[in-house]
């Protein structure tokens, strides 16, 4: 009997251990509106910044509403990738965050059915409605056909991160559905 409490808490402690060391080994992405870069982190060690990245033409901060052309300050996960996007591929947010919805809903931006379904889907591990007033949509993308030029010189997206095809690529090795994302 004691033989077999030692090996199950062996194997428990073996679960545990190697599921800490996998979580710590994940690569996220932190967006910095500031500076205009995206950073691929593992844990709090730098792997590659790309720089000169565009955001929303009105800057970062809160989306007040669909259009507003706001990127939003925030903690996300890769909800999903469409790789043959306009904007040649796309890493959509799992946006709006809970966080998001409760601030909408004390603003009086979003409906309590809004909100409880943002929340579900949260809860469920879900993308959460795209179609809501504050917005959705939102993601990491590249140019495709859209000009160089502009990109170098300006923020011109409607809330998303813009990187040029090339550095979308790049990202491409280290990201997938789930990766984390804080927008700052």
């Amino acid at each position: 009997m004691r033989q077999i409490r030692l090996n199950i808490f062996l194997f428990l402690f073996a679960v545990l251990y190697f599921t800490a060391v996998q979580a710590s080994d994940q690569v996220w992405l932190l967006v910095d509106t500031t500076k205009l870069t995206l950073e691929v982190k593992q844990e709090n060690k730098t792997l590659v910044t790309m720089n000169n990245i565009a955001i929303g033409q009105k800057g970062a901060g809160f989306k007040k509403h669909t259009g507003d052309d706001i990127t939003p300050k925030g903690v996300y996960k890769i909800g999903w990738v469409n790789n043959k996007s306009r904007f040649y591929k796309f890493y959509g947010f799992n946006y709006p965050s809970v966080d998001n919805a409760n601030e909408a809903l004390l603003s009086g931006l979003l409906s309590k059915r809004a909100h409880t379904a943002i929340v579900t889907a949260h809860k469920k591990n879900k993308v959460p409605p795209q179609n809501t007033k504050i917005g959705g949509q939102i993601g990491i993308h590249g140019l495709g056909e859209a000009d160089k030029n502009i990109h170098k010189i300006m923020n011109w997206t409607h809330g998303c991160i813009a990187l040029s095809n090339e550095q979308v690529d790049q990202l491409g090795q280290w990201i997938k559905k789930g990766t984390r994302v804080k927008v700052k």
